[in-house]
């Protein structure tokens, strides 16, 4: 095992990362137990393309409620609600839109059902942007990123919480993002003055960003920042490793946001060449044609009774996926993954994929994660990545992996710095500040999923 490999693994050892992932956390002791997690079999197949099915969302519904039971609130409590109103603005949002002046009337008129139904919607608004974000999935361009949280600490039941143990503020600020990257930003936010209306307007929606994830990212997972060029092996909130990244080129074959499952590595992939190629670009017919040039290239080329040929090429240096690919099935077809093209990770813009994220020192990836969460020993890892053979080493427990898209950010460095809006996603989640707040908001996204058909060349 090389040194570098050697160091990566005493680092992440001294964090504290084990092969099982801790549970995620809620505020207040607010959910039921979470159900055991499944372990995925480490049988591995034989040397043919396995094509995974895509995750399946649990059902739920698609609107959130606006509306949960009115509670009964105290004159104390619901002042206290009202303090937090009135400063939710170092938060990034507007304590215009959550009904304190109503609050504040209701307040004057005392106890009673005027004040319940004022209290528990402000609350409710409140809770619903801090838990979600604010911004509508009609903003959120290509984000398909399913949060847990709505259900995890359903609204209803934090007002319940914040009620019995009578502090509202703190119970809401629970509902923040635990990252540190969010802090940094709020941060920001208070030094930035408002003389700085773009700026403030960036951070705002950036920290908002932040609320589209789960609260709790988990203690051990990978994160690439699609507009950074850059992927994070993340331990206990601290980046024990980075990686350049391509991504997807501007248009329809940019890189969406995902928040998946890492089930796996397989090492040394086939690639199943698309139709749009085989039979679009005429390759079909040229490997069956030309036997010298298929065996240079590692393709195998079958054709059915039908005349449908299929081209799958082998393993092997030159293949189009690299030595790895990791093993997280996705309705997109997006997983990350070597490539022969190393030279393009030294290009300064780095969108030149067709969707999938190319990363830079994969075999030191997957031999990592190969590791710690297989359970193999670094040299058996090794000699898989040497025999040139397709093999899957499937996971004995499964690592988040996130695909996001901040414009504003801590970089790899620890610097907070403004990364370039290379879809030009900013936009309509800018804009979607300067409009009144949404209720009754969509949680799935109803964009088109633009499966990827090609990843092989830039």
């Amino acid at each position: 095992m090389n040194y570098a490999l050697r160091g990566l693994l005493a680092e992440v050892a001294v964090l504290g990362l084990a092969t099982s992932l801790s549970a995620q956390k809620a505020p207040a002791d607010l959910l039921p137990p979470e159900p055991a997690p499944v372990i995925k079999s480490d049988v591995m197949p034989d040397e043919s393309v396995v094509v995974s099915e895509p995750v399946v969302q649990e059902t739920a519904p698609v609107v959130q409620q606006t509306w949960p039971a009115v509670q009964k609130w105290s004159i104390a409590d619901a002042n206290e609600l009202a303090a937090v109103i009135e400063g939710i603005s170092a938060e990034g949002l507007d304590p215009n839109e959550y009904g304190l002046d109503g609050l504040r009337l209701a307040l004057a008129g005392g106890p009673g059902d005027a004040l319940n139904q004022a209290a528990s919607a402000s609350f409710s608004w409140l809770a619903e942007d801090l838990r979600d974000g604010r911004t509508p999935m009609s903003a959120r361009r290509q984000w398909f990123v399913v949060d847990p949280d709505a259900d995890r600490m359903p609204t209803a039941q934090i007002m319940a919480t914040a009620l019995t143990s009578g502090d509202i503020a703190g119970v809401l600020a629970q509902l923040n993002p635990t990252h540190p990257d969010y802090a940094r930003l709020k941060e920001e936010l208070a030094k930035t003055p408002k003389s700085d209306a773009a700026k403030r307007k960036l951070l705002r929606a950036n920290m908002d960003r932040w609320r589209w994830l789960a609260r709790d990212l988990g203690n051990q997972y990978l994160m690439t920042n699609v507009p950074e060029f850059q992927l994070r092996l993340t331990v206990n909130d601290k980046i024990v490793r980075t990686y350049k990244t391509i991504v997807g080129k501007p248009g329809r074959t940019a890189t969406p946001q995902l928040a998946e499952t890492v089930e796996g590595v397989i090492f040394n992939p086939t690639w199943t060449v698309p139709q749009s190629i085989v039979k679009g670009e005429g390759l079909g017919a040229r490997v069956l044609g030309n036997p010298a040039y298929a065996k240079a290239k590692g393709y195998k080329a079958t054709r059915g009774a039908n005349g449908y040929i299929t081209v799958v090429q082998q393993p092997g240096p030159g293949n189009s996926l690299g030595l790895m690919k990791l093993d997280m099935p996705n309705e997109h077809a997006i997983f990350l993954h070597d490539t022969p093209s190393r030279g393009l990770f030294n290009s300064e813009m780095r969108a030149l994929s067709h969707g999938c994220v190319r990363t830079e020192r994969a075999s030191e990836l997957a031999l990592t994660l190969a590791i710690l969460q297989a359970g193999i020993e670094a040299e058996e890892g090794v000699a898989i990545l040497k025999s040139g053979k397709y093999t899957r080493v499937g996971f004995k427990q499964t690592m988040p992996v996130y695909i996001t898209y901040f414009t504003m950010g801590v970089d790899i460095d620890g610097n907070l710095r403004r990364f370039n809006d290379i879809y030009g996603r900013d936009a309509p989640v800018l804009e979607s500040f300067d409009k009144p707040r949404q209720f009754n908001r969509a949680r799935y996204s109803d964009e088109e999923v633009i499966v990827i058909e090609d990843d092989m060349r830039t």
